[in-house]
Order: structure tokens, then C-alpha cells, then sequence
């Protein structure tokens, strides 16, 4: 592998997602009329959804599939001249590389890249910011649009599944210039889990030791609430609507967040959290590091962590 990597600041934050569902329709309706994601677009093949405020024509795009998990990782450069200097870490690191796309609908040319486990991340700049359709408009001109339902402000993180996380975050460090924010190491000397920043996030990505014996899978992918009590209301909305409450509320140890875990009909993962006014502002922060005997004690809270937020990932394993 090359010794180079990315420029830090070179990429500006997390982008999108693309889900990936075989039960579309379904879906589509958990994340519009359940989860209170706002549709900008659609297709034969996709959907392309966003939170009230974020600023780009989707955050997510949900794909119709004959299984589930992830499809790629969007990730926006800081520049023209920042998405070519990452890609030419990109090309010289020895990660495969799959090339430059034409783009999606909502932001231009992309250039394709996988992990070592499977994952597909893709770095673009040109991009198409939201604008509100009639009704849509929000009272504040300083907000990208107006909000229902739950209602998720912003796409916040996703947490991906790796066989190797000490692999993982040497490719975070080279092709995305990350920092790891949090970390566990456990008994043995592996790295359990790693939290990454691009930015001044306490993390946008997070990945986790795969114990299903997957490859390429994701846990789950997250949007953040304004305040903790959006999510106390979103609980009875779940309830309300059938959906599956896998954990919470309750707050992570780890990195803080007030947090609710749910599977959308099709069975991929997603959480809504609150970090609060949290940040990582210290340009020299030491990474925190948690020990396996600190995670024995579950969540912030005592909450014992639930044995299939260890093993369940999607697609699922045979």
C-alpha cells in the first residue's frame, strides 16, 4: 500500500447513502410516511430522499434489490482540486478502484472505490442543492426546507460491519483522510470498533467488528434529531405504525448520543439519534479509548447491549 493519504480537509462530509431493499414500496413508505424523509425524486429502479435539512437533493437513495444492506457511500470533496488530489491518493494506494460514474441524479461525475471487505465509497463535489417545491418552504430562510413527521433534521452517520476494523481504518486514514475519534480495543489486542470525523463531527462513520461471518454488510444507517425529546415521540410513532424497536432510547456510552434502533420493513437497521451540542473542536484530540471491561457495563445508563446488535447486519447471512 501507498504511504500517502488523503488531505485532512479535503473532504467536506458525508453525503448519502444508498440503501439497498427488496421490499421497495414498503420501504419507501416507512421512510416517508413513518420516519418523516422528504422525496426528491424517483425512478423505475430508486428513490432519492432527504431530511428537512439537508442541503443536498438526497441523503439517502433507496434501491430496489433482491436483497438488502448497502449499496455505495457518498462522500462530498471539499473542491475540484480537493476531489483530484484525493483521487490520485485513491488510484496510487492499492485498494481497488473501480473509476470515475457519470453521476446520480442530484450531483455530478463520482469516483468509485472499495474497502478491503466489499464496501463501495464514492467521491464527488458537483452537486445540486435542494430547492423547496410549493409548501415545501420554511418559515426560516436559513433552513433548507420545511419539516413533518418525526421529523430527522440530517443524515448524521452510518456504522458498516468489517472482519478487520485495524484494516478498515487504514483505509479511512489513506483514502478519506479520517480521524478516529473513539475506539475499542478488547482483550486480545483487536480493534472491536473505530468512529471517524472528516470534519468537526464527533464521527460521520462508524465501523464494528463483523460477527455474523458477512462481507460488505452495514449495521445501520442514522439521522440526527434536534433535541432528545423528538425521539421519545418518534418511539410512539414506531410503535403507532408496527415498526420493529430493536433498542432504546437510551444514550450510547460511546460517543454520548441519545439513541433509538429500528429495522425498516425490508430488515436494514436505522437509528435516529440526538449528540447534543457535541463536537470535536481540538485540532490535537487524543483518540478515547474503551476497554472490553468498559463495554461489559452497557450503555451510558446501564442498559446491557442486546445480542443482536453484535451479530445482525444486512443483507443476512445464510
Amino acid at each position: 500500500m501507498s504511504e500517502q493519504r488523503a488531505r485532512v480537509g479535503d473532504i467536506a462530509h458525508l453525503g448519502h447513502v444508498e440503501m439497498l431493499t427488496d421490499r421497495y414500496e414498503e420501504s419507501l413508505d416507512f421512510f416517508t410516511r413513518v420516519y418523516g424523509l422528504k422525496l426528491t425524486g424517483e425512478d423505475e429502479a430508486c428513490a432519492y430522499l432527504r431530511a428537512w435539512d439537508d442541503y443536498e437533493h438526497h441523503s439517502l437513495k433507496l434501491t430496489r434489490a433482491e436483497t438488502t444492506g448497502v449499496g455505495h457511500i457518498g462522500y462530498r470533496a471539499a473542491s475540484p482540486e480537493a476531489l483530484e488530489r484525493c483521487v490520485a491518493v485513491i488510484e496510487a494506494s492499492g485498494y481497488k478502484v473501480q473509476g470515475w460514474t457519470q453521476g446520480d441524479a442530484g450531483h455530478g461525475q463520482a469516483f468509485r472505490f472499495e474497502d478491503p471487505f466489499g464496501h463501495v465509497f464514492e467521491i464527488y463535489y458537483e452537486t445540486n442543492r435542494y430547492v423547496p417545491v410549493l409548501g415545501d418552504d420554511p418559515a426560516l430562510k436559513n433552513t433548507a426546507s420545511a419539516f413533518t413527521g418525526v421529523p430527522p433534521r440530517r443524515i448524521d452517520h452510518l456504522n458498516l460491519l468489517a472482519e478487520d476494523v485495524a484494516a478498515f481504518r487504514d483505509f479511512m486514514h489513506t483514502c478519506l483522510g479520517s480521524r478516529v475519534t473513539e475506539y475499542i480495543e478488547l482483550d486480545n489486542g483487536r480493534i472491536g470498533g473505530c468512529w471517524f470525523t472528516i470534519n468537526n463531527k464527533s464521527y460521520d462513520l462508524a465501523c464494528t467488528e463483523e460477527h455474523g461471518k458477512g462481507n460488505g454488510r452495514l449495521h445501520h444507517v442514522t439521522y440526527a434529531t434536534d433535541q432528545r425529546e423528538d425521539i421519545l415521540r418518534a418511539a410512539d410513532i414506531f410503535l403507532q405504525n408496527g415498526v420493529h424497536i430493536e433498542t432504546g432510547p437510551h444514550k450510547h456510552a460511546i460517543q454520548g448520543t441519545f439513541f433509538l434502533y429500528v429495522w425498516e420493513p425490508a430488515g436494514n437497521r436505522v437509528e435516529l439519534a440526538n449528540a447534543g451540542a457535541r463536537l470535536i473542536l481540538a485540532p490535537d484530540w487524543e483518540p478515547v479509548r474503551w476497554t472490553e471491561a468498559d463495554r461489559k457495563k452497557g450503555q451510558a445508563w446501564g442498559l446491557k447491549t442486546i445480542e443482536t446488535f453484535h451479530t445482525y447486519g444486512t443483507p443476512p447471512v445464510e
